[in-house]
């Protein structure tokens, strides 16, 4: 129905515009400090591949959800449903893995520098660099089989075979390949979540042991003047929350939808909203940041 399609477009369209926007103004901001900046910081480095897979999940989704933005209804060709499922499910390993990586190097930088510490601290943007091109190529190889069972719903008879994803089709595989790919998947998540679970204890470790300090000293100075190390650590643990809780969320939600065979109306625009929930929320929690840092900059 026509009116269910604009609801739709409408919803989807007041998350994923500012989404994009969003993270266009993160990456535009980073790429400037990186640019401009004598001392190269990883942390820009990173929040900058983050804001740029963040925009390929959300552009990604939106052109293959054909309910979403029904102006692309029979649009996508097989090429282009290979090109969006493919690039929608690497650059969400690409999203696991890069905020696993900045919540170690946030981790690593505000702890006490003993001699372990200084071992895993990149001293300079382009110990990273590595680090970020094992991740594509990573990403890319265990998203590898969509490149061969995804193709275009005008392709396949809809009442057969083939699981839909948005306008497009997965066509089934040999369960010995598609057990392969879920191992692979699951077994990434499982380390970067684990790694990501560890490095954010240690930071709120380390805010509690701070906090007590300066309770401790009774000094509103020291109160309302947190070093950039700290406010950094905070924003990336509300950051790694956020990312958790719709990680979570959308796993849930899949299994359920998995084992009941349902997908209604409802129950699919829910999915949708939780597949860019984290890409499209997570560059306001950083501008929130630089907000908060600036107006704390001018009131002293």
């Amino acid at each position: 129905m026509l009116w269910k399609d604009l609801l739709q477009t409408i919803i989807f369209s007041s998350l994923n515009v500012p989404g994009i926007v969003g993270n266009i103004l993160v990456l535009v901001r980073h790429v400037c400090t990186f640019v401009t900046r004598a001392e190269k910081k990883p942390i820009d480095l990173i929040l900058v591949h983050l804001s740029f897979s963040n925009v390929i999940i959300i552009c990604s989704l939106s052109i293959r959800n054909k309910d979403t933005v029904f102006y692309f209804r029979n649009f996508v060709s097989d090429a282009g449903c290979k090109t969006v499922v493919y690039l929608s499910r690497m650059a969400r390993g690409l999203s696991i893995c890069t905020t696993c990586l900045l919540c170690m190097v946030q981790a690593v930088t505000i702890n006490p520098r003993t001699t372990l510490w200084r071992k895993l601290k990149p001293q300079t943007a382009w110990q990273v660099l590595p680090h970020l091109l094992l991740f594509w190529v990573f990403n890319s190889l265990i998203s590898s089989n969509l490149l061969h069972y995804i193709t275009a719903g005008s392709n396949v008879n809809t009442s057969g075979v083939g699981i839909p994803i948005g306008d497009c089709y997965m066509l089934p595989s040999r369960h010995a390949v598609k057990w392969l790919f879920l191992s692979l998947m699951a077994l990434r998540d499982a380390i970067f979540q684990t790694l990501m679970g560890w490095s954010s204890a240690s930071m709120a470790l380390h805010l509690y042991k701070h906090h007590k300090r300066v309770l401790y000293l009774h000094s509103s100075r020291f109160a309302n003047n947190s070093s950039p190390e700290i406010r950094a650590a905070q924003t990336t643990l509300i950051l790694m929350a956020c990312f958790l809780c719709f990680y979570w969320a959308d796993f849930i939600f899949s299994f359920y939808m998995g084992s009941m065979l349902t997908h209604n109306f409802i129950m699919r625009n829910i999915r949708a909203l939780l597949d860019v929930g984290y890409a499209s929320l997570s560059p306001f929690i950083l501008i929130s940041r630089d907000v908060y840092a600036a107006n704390s900059l001018r009131a002293h």
